[in-house]
């Protein structure tokens, strides 16, 4: 049997940063983790096609501060600020808090694999040739200047009866190298057939190097080299 583990979660704490940055006792610990669940999920409800990659969590004690890193920030800022206005308060009615809302804007989400992943999900949906689909993301992701993509594609791909799993890779992923910069994004096709998963990783270059590309997580993977050690006789 195969191990595989999640990009994100085994770089977390390493070299990216957590997606909820806040500290609370045994009592409290539960009830908050439940309640940044709920937050994202009433975010990405109510925005599926504003292009969210993350949403990143803030607490302190006075008030609750919710990041979110989309491609399409006016979508969510809406005229004049209205609609940020509307989803602080609808924020605040259902976690009964003083809430910010922050947008962060993806400058390019061609390197971004939950975008990525969400992008090729709609033309999916839209009963589009998951091999061309597959092929275009990887032209793309890879003129970007991304430096590997792999895709993998599982269900009843172009209506078959019984459910498979196909991939596509172009570039290099070195998915065990603590220090090469993969992301991970997941979507859920919905199809008349039925769902189709598809995982997407991106190799955006080394944490250790000035090779990385600029991204949301660019000022938190670069990480100053240690001196190497000199021996005085």
């Amino acid at each position: 049997m195969g191990q595989k583990v999640r990009p994100t979660g085994f770089r977390t704490g390493i070299f990216l940063p957590w997606q909820s940055t806040w500290f609370a006792g045994k009592k409290d610990f539960a009830e908050l983790l439940f309640e940044d669940l709920k937050i994202r999920r009433f975010i990405l409800g109510r925005y599926k096609a504003s292009g969210i990659s993350k949403i990143r969590i803030e607490r302190t004690r006075e008030k609750v501060v919710v990041n979110i890193l989309t491609a399409k920030v006016g979508v969510i800022i809406g005229k004049k600020g209205q609609e940020v206005e509307k989803l602080t308060k609808d924020l605040e009615t259902l976690c009964h808090r003083h809430i910010e809302v922050k947008t962060i804007e993806i400058a390019r989400p061609e390197v971004d694999a939950q975008l990525v992943s969400q992008e090729i999900a709609e033309q999916l949906a839209k009963r589009a040739s998951f091999r061309r689909v597959t092929k275009r993301a990887l032209e793309t992701t890879m003129e970007a200047g991304a430096k590997g993509i792999k895709v993998q594609l599982s269900g009843r791909l172009g209506g078959a009866e019984m459910a498979r799993t196909e991939g596509a890779m172009a570039g290099s992923v070195p998915l065990s190298t603590l220090r090469a910069k993969v992301e991970f994004g997941f979507t859920e096709a919905v199809t008349g057939q039925g769902n189709i998963g598809v995982k997407v990783w991106i190799n955006n270059g080394d944490f250790l190097t000035e090779e990385t590309i600029d991204g949301p997580d660019a000022k938190a993977g670069k990480v100053s080299k240690k001196p190497t050690r000199q021996n005085k006789r």
